[in-house]
């Protein structure tokens, strides 16, 4: 093991785990060998995990130390851990999305992951979320709790719950997420990282056209603002069998150059009716529009029109869920909230008003998005409140569920239904110590506008060095 990293290369990111390893301070295997040891370590206080893959991380890392001895050409990811929602397929892997209902292997890797190890990324793990990702508790029947790092009380969020986790506890330096309705969001915002929502269309969903019809992307959930445009460059593309196409980015989304002053909204108007936002959360909105101002942006409050979108929402939301239930080979194992939604959607989500939503969908975009013709981004809370305690989902039925979970997405759906690029960045910490998280949001295919002025806003007020350390002393209380 290097002197010089010991038992920290996990606090460099994925650029400094990527330029370690490419000068030597230390191998893949070694950085595979401590991530695997953190995994062991921390699995049973957090469960961030429901599969862990050793036998053929180390194989795929010690191809990639030979790789470099030989000096064959290195990907920017070469040597760097990287773990996987578990929604997403690794070849001889259950992609059980959270439940027990999958018992078959996946054939092959879905896209996302062959450009992660097509770029270098070795694949470590599988990581936790409610069953489909329905929720945005990571809670399930099959895995349990999955466990906030700054508080082991708390809720991490969902549905990529398990990723950030992993992230936030130093175990990996990104994952993979997927959004449907605030999944890369939400977990973000509760575990303290930068979690960008890229464009639809940005990121492929093959070897599936789609991820809950017009809602759903995948995509990253990281500590650093430059660590997530450095995985964007890597994962960007749609191929022949996506539905979702967008034009390629003019430049790499890791050239983060300061952008030019720009006009921001500030927004506090919630999508859910009766959403009350907690005074810590109001207090963080506006020190964040007081650093926007500070860094020569113009700010100014404006409360953006949010139309009724749950007829968009709801026939897309069941609609994929009953497809992805679809796909199980042990329907009989699937949680009992899980078949209350897929027969709901037989009955309230028939294929044509899905499509008819994926249309109003379209319509809902074009009111909303006339705030841009105004301003340049709108910043908005991520969260009405701090990070919940576990056990949302308990004794809960499908309806109540549901009604639990809505205060969760007030600030983050809308813009699933639109479309839009959106990211949680951290805001600080509440006199507790969890984390405080606001949302940029971005014009149509404007992820560099976010990335530049997270990039500007994390110089200003870093985050990515302050660490839930004392994770490694909490006993589980399961």
């Amino acid at each position: 093991m290097s002197e010089q990293l010991g038992d920290r290369p996990r606090y460099t990111g994925v650029l400094g785990q990527a330029e370690a390893i490419r000068t030597g301070l230390i191998s893949a295997v070694e950085l595979t060998e401590q991530t695997l040891a953190r995994i062991d370590r921390l699995q049973p206080r957090l469960n961030a995990f429901i599969a862990v893959l050793a036998d053929e991380a180390l194989a795929e890392a010690r191809t990639r130390d030979e790789d470099l001895a030989a000096g064959r050409p290195l990907g920017p990811l070469h040597g760097v851990p990287i773990a996987i929602k578990d929604e997403v397929d690794v070849a001889g892997v259950r992609t059980t999305y959270g439940g027990a209902a999958v018992t078959t292997p996946a054939a092959a890797d879905a896209e996302i992951v062959r450009r992660l190890r097509a770029a270098g990324a070795i694949i470590v793990g599988k990581t936790a979320m409610p069953e489909f990702g329905t929720w945005p508790f990571t809670e399930s029947a099959a895995h349990g709790y999955t466990r906030n790092p700054w508080d082991t009380t708390r809720s991490t969020g969902g549905s990529s719950g398990g990723s950030a986790a992993a992230v936030a506890a130093g175990v990996v330096a990104a994952a993979t997420g997927g959004d449907g309705g605030g999944s890369i969001r939400i977990p973000s915002a509760c575990c303290g990282l930068f979690g960008l929502k890229p464009q639809r269309g940005r990121v492929s969903t093959a070897p599936h056209g789609d991820l809950w019809r017009a809602l759903g992307v995948l995509g990253v959930l990281t500590r650093s603002v430059a660590d997530s445009a450095l995985l964007y460059d890597v994962i960007s593309g749609s191929g022949a069998g996506d539905r979702w196409h967008v034009p390629a980015p003019m430049s790499p989304f890791a050239e983060l150059s300061p952008p030019k002053p720009l006009r921001i909204a500030v927004s506090s108007r919630s999508a859910v009716p009766l959403t009350r936002l907690a005074p810590e959360c109001a207090a963080a909105l506006r020190s964040m529009a007081d650093t926007l101002t500070d860094l020569g942006h113009d700010v100014e409050e404006f409360e953006v029109d949010l139309p009724e979108a749950t007829p968009a929402f709801s026939p897309q939301f069941l609609g994929g869920i009953r497809a992805e239930a679809e796909r199980v080979d042990r329907p009989d194992l699937l949680e009992q909230r899980t078949r209350t939604l897929a027969a709901a959607a037989r009955l309230l989500a028939p294929e044509p008003l899905q499509r008819w939503a994926e249309g109003q969908s379209e319509r809902i975009a074009a009111r909303v998005n006339r705030v841009f013709e105004r301003y340049d981004l709108v910043l908005t809370p991520t969260l009405p409140h701090l990070p919940p305690p576990i056990g949302r989902l308990d004794g809960a039925g499908a309806v109540h569920a549901i009604l639990r979970s809505l205060p969760m997405t007030a600030y983050t759906a809308m813009w699933n239904v639109c479309g839009n690029p959106a990211a949680a960045i951290p805001a600080g910490w509440s006199d507790s110590g969890l984390p405080l998280s606001v949302q940029l949001i971005g014009r149509p295919n404007d992820e560099h506008g976010i990335l530049r002025v997270a990039a500007q806003i994390e110089k200003a007020r870093p985050w990515a060095q302050r660490w839930p350390e004392d994770v490694d002393a909490v006993a589980p209380t399961l």
